[in-house]
């Protein structure tokens, strides 16, 4: 699922990159003149993932296809968190890419970690060092994000479609 998840998240950001400055056709769907972005996919698979999970125990490969899909739907929705949460269209916004990174290291947390019932002391002092190492790692990861902001900046300005008011 978290293989899925980051692929889902950096497929659809390379593509979305792509197509707005203008190295790629518009892909996008469109439904009387709307444009339907890529949430809305999320939000079906999500949605659909959990009618098969509230309907029915997959087992095998079936799993592993619901996990896949779950990643998938994941991304595709928090991709465009900060579209959602601001209700606008400004698709570069720096709260979609937080939302993504949370996500996606909370996943890689649960994924490898062991359950609370076989947490002994070695784990909660791992846990307690992976956690002030993430602090230490969000700080120095918000300041160079800041300065790649002021530099790419001017150009996602230009590729950016402009709003009307």
């Amino acid at each position: 699922m978290w293989a899925a998840f980051a692929f889902t998240f950096v497929l659809s950001r390379i593509l979305v990159f792509l197509i707005m400055s203008g190295r790629l056709p518009d892909i996008h769907s469109h439904f009387r003149g709307t444009h339907l972005h890529h949430l809305n996919y999320g939000i079906v698979l999500l949605a659909g993932v959990g009618a098969v999970l509230l309907f029915n125990r997959p087992t095998g490969r079936w799993l592993s296809a619901t996990a896949i899909l779950y990643g998938v739907g994941l991304a595709l929705t928090f991709d465009e968190f900060g579209m959602w949460l601001h209700l606008n269209a400004d698709y570069w916004q720096r709260a979609s890419f937080d939302a993504v990174v949370a996500i996606g290291s909370l996943l890689g947390l649960l994924a490898t970690a062991p359950t609370l019932k076989q947490f002994r002391p070695r784990h909660w002092a791992t846990a307690t060092a992976l956690v002030a190492a993430l602090a230490v790692f969000g700080v120095l990861l918000a300041d160079s994000l800041r300065s790649a902001g002021r530099r790419l900046e001017p150009y996602l300005e230009r590729v950016r479609p402009h709003q009307q008011p």
